[in-house]
């Protein structure tokens, strides 16, 4: 639990020791856990824990920006491995609210988005405005949710709320999602998979090895 293992004398330290575990190229600078559950992800560089934050994280509303397409598109079984190092993700096939409240809009609605003719002397057609997904509800009770997404910016006015996605049905398309576009993340998940979920917090053991690995 984050709440236990923030507050362990010399973290930061520790954590420093560690390579980022989604870029593997730089040193950790933070403990990137999942706000939703409270489970500690892995250590993280600086950079990749701005790249995997929804924009606006602790309010219901999202401007879903480009950086989107590297998390969902690119790069996206790298990403999805990393958010089911939370305990609580895995064993639900979701992702922390924000983040699922951002792929509905980005993936699941892109059909739904509509498009412009390009500017003159380019060829085809452009994505219309800024797209935005909002939700009614909290952490505290996902499954009450509702998102809205919609269009903002639209050149002529024309377009607003694309679509209203309940959060049982963004979750049930996630999982459809995340078995078609990455198996191995998608089979270590399930209802079944209920290990690392203690009843209550428990206390960091520590490691005898002395090969720091006490984080985990």
């Amino acid at each position: 639990m984050y709440a236990v293992l923030s507050r362990k004398p010399g973290i930061a330290r520790k954590v420093a020791e560690w390579a980022c575990a989604v870029c593997g190229s730089a040193p950790a600078a933070v403990l990137d856990h999942c706000h939703e559950h409270g489970y500690v992800r892995a250590p993280v560089c600086q950079s990749c824990n701005t790249q995997e934050r929804p924009d606006h994280l602790y309010s219901n509303d999202i401007r879903v920006a480009g950086h989107y397409r590297r998390l969902f598109d690119t790069h996206p079984a790298t990403w999805l491995r990393h958010w089911h190092r939370c305990s609580g993700c895995r064993a639900r096939t979701t992702l922390p609210l924000p983040h699922l409240a951002a792929w509905t809009a980005h993936t699941a609605c892109r059909p739904l988005r509509p498009t412009h003719p390009a500017p003159r002397g380019s060829r085809g057609r452009k994505p219309c405005g800024a797209l935005r997904v909002s939700w009614t509800g909290s952490h505290h009770a996902p499954h009450s949710c509702l998102f809205t997404v919609a269009v903002d910016l639209c050149p002529s006015g024309e377009h607003r709320v694309l679509a209203r996605v309940p959060y049982r049905e963004a979750a049930r398309r996630f999982g459809t999602w995340l078995s078609e576009i990455a198996p191995d993340v998608a089979a270590a998940a399930g209802p079944d998979r209920l290990d690392g979920l203690p009843a209550q917090s428990r206390p960091v053991i520590a490691d005898t090895s002395s090969q720091g690995l006490e984080l985990f």
